[in-house]
């Protein structure tokens, strides 16, 4: 994603806007916090509020571009809208996220649905459990 996302969006390709996307798109922090990302601005010395971080993020999630989750810990972070479906395991130890695809549940959940007389819609999968560094 880059300024023209911000603009197609509805949305001006703003400093922090641009930096709060740069931070989504890293590989290895695919799902972060408002805190999270306020703390990595603030690492490297940008200029921004924890509420300008809030307000970025609600409009990217209302403009789409951007997917917010909420676990089981009650702590909500966001993740860029890469329009594939996938499910999350969520180590209840130190927060990390991973994604994962699977086949196999996919068929399985269509068919529970099917068989108690529902059109399955949507649906998400969050699995619990401590990664191997928590362990």
């Amino acid at each position: 994603m880059d300024s023209q996302d911000l603009k197609n969006a509805g949305l001006k390709a703003t400093g922090p806007r641009i930096k709060i996307l740069e931070l989504l798109e890293q590989g290895d922090n695919a799902h972060l916090s408002a805190e999270d990302i306020y703390r990595m601005l603030t690492e490297t010395g940008e200029d921004v509020g924890l509420a300008t971080v809030y307000r970025v993020l609600t409009q990217f999630e209302s403009a789409g571009l951007v997917v917010r989750h909420k676990f089981e810990d009650g702590r909500a972070v966001f993740e860029l809208d890469s329009g594939g479906h996938h499910d999350h395991i969520v180590c209840v130890g130190c927060g990390k996220v991973k994604e994962f695809v699977d086949n196999v549940i996919e068929q399985r959940q269509k068919e529970i649905a099917e068989k108690a007389g529902f059109q399955m819609t949507d649906h998400c999968l969050y699995i619990y459990g401590l990664c191997a560094n928590c362990r």
